[in-house]
């Protein structure tokens, strides 16, 4: 793709979110002369961005920045997809409002794995070079890092809003959590970057940590491209899958467009603009349509869910997703191959639930049968500790179901 500088900062700054408009502007200027310095030295610009293996699947949320990666490697850019064996044994706190789960090494490896491959989906890979940030970040010693912590103030921290409601509310704040941007800031470093991309949770460690890392150690400080937090399926916080309303990018094309279909109409507009590869034109053209009336909220859905399948799949994958949602949720008609299960002596709803695969943990069994998302050939069942009623067809939220004999 061939673009001079004007045009590059234009199409790369697309989609991005700093919450304050000056700061962007400082940010596109910066980013457009370094381009031009690239340019004079011969050079690609070095970009990159980090991911943490906290769970085995990448999920849409995570190909926001994937995208924007692949923006600059279509421009000829080089392009790191970072993943944090190191990072993720403490966590990033930016998100949270408690304390991480610190995972195992071992948990780490495994999950870093399919990472790798993963990534491919949206990146070009032969254009991707995959590194491990516990290449350097374990060769630190104690007196790098108290050389590197005295950078940072306390206060810098405490005034974070996750560390801040946590103090307010007399919640443990660890001092290892803090430790987390700083060794963000040394990825940055280490791997020589003129630009890293993150989300909007990530403007501390990238905008105060990793530049104010790299001028420390006498690099010149990172450019950041700030994209904004996709919704989960809920619609309202941010897609996790520990909240369970993420849709994994693995995920079979019919679970995929089907978990697409249950978004809340006001969290398509930033699906539109997060998710696909439609142009800003047709996006506007679609919400036109949508707010004017020519348009079912249902029937631009259903284009959105196509849209998705297709990237992560195929056209005729989406295709067929799309016919067997119609004759499963619109025509209540139920799926051919419907998975059987036989029915213990003794066993409760949530216990079926269980041992059919329909849910994965217990917890959610109870939040689905609470919300009234578990049928009984259509009838609502509403305790979980019921004894199992009868043999049929179990249904347990919109697309799963199960034969109990």
């Amino acid at each position: 793709m061939k673009m001079d500088i004007d045009e590059q900062v234009l199409y790369l700054m697309r989609g991005t979110e700093y919450g304050d408009d000056d700061l962007k502007q400082a940010m596109a200027d910066e980013l457009r002369q370094r381009l031009i310095e690239a340019r004079n030295e011969g050079r690609a610009l070095r970009v990159y961005c980090g991911y943490d293996p906290t769970r085995s699947d990448l999920h849409l949320g995570h190909t926001i920045t994937m995208r924007k990666l692949r923006q600059f490697q279509e421009l000829g850019h080089e392009v790191t997809f970072l993943i944090g064996t190191y990072t993720s044994l403490i966590g990033d706190p930016s998100d949270q409002n408690k304390l991480r789960p610190q995972l195992t090494p071992e948990e780490v490896e495994f999950n870093a794995q399919t990472y790798a491959q993963q990534a491919y989906k949206i990146l070009d890979r032969k254009k991707t070079k995959i590194r491990y940030n516990a290449e350097w970040l374990s060769k630190l010693t104690f007196a790098d890092l108290i050389n590197l912590s005295s950078n940072f103030t306390i206060q810098q921290f405490i005034t974070r809003e996750n560390f801040k409601l946590r103090w307010e509310k007399g919640d443990a704040v660890f001092l290892h959590e803090t430790f987390y941007a700083i060794m963000q800031g040394y990825d940055a470093y280490s791997l020589r970057t003129d630009v890293q991309v993150g989300g909007t949770d990530q403007l501390f460690n990238i905008l105060t940590a990793a530049r104010k890392v790299m001028t420390f150690l006498g690099e010149k400080p990172n450019i950041a491209i700030i994209m904004g937090i996709l919704p989960g399926t809920d619609g309202e916080v941010r897609m996790s899958k520990s909240l369970g309303n993420h849709i994994p990018i693995m995920a079979p094309a019919d679970d995929m467009y089907g978990k697409v279909m249950s978004i809340p109409d006001k969290a398509m507009g930033n699906y539109f603009r997060l998710v696909t590869r439609w142009p800003e034109e047709e996006i506007e053209a679609i919400e036109t349509q949508l707010s004017d009336g020519r348009l079912h909220p249902r029937d631009a859905k259903m284009k959105l869910a196509r849209e998705i399948v297709e990237i992560f799949h195929d056209p005729e994958s989406a295709q067929n997703a799309e016919k067997s949602f119609v004759s499963v949720f619109q025509k209540h008609d139920l799926p051919a191959d419907i998975p059987e299960y036989a029915l213990q002596p003794g066993q409760s709803v949530l216990d079926v639930l269980e041992g059919a695969g329909m849910i994965k943990s217990r917890s959610e069994g109870r939040r689905l049968i609470e919300q009234n998302g578990v049928r009984l050939d259509g009838e609502v069942l509403d305790d979980p500790n019921q004894p199992f009623p009868h043999p049929g067809i179990l249904q347990a939220g919109k697309r799963r179901f199960t034969r109990v004999s």
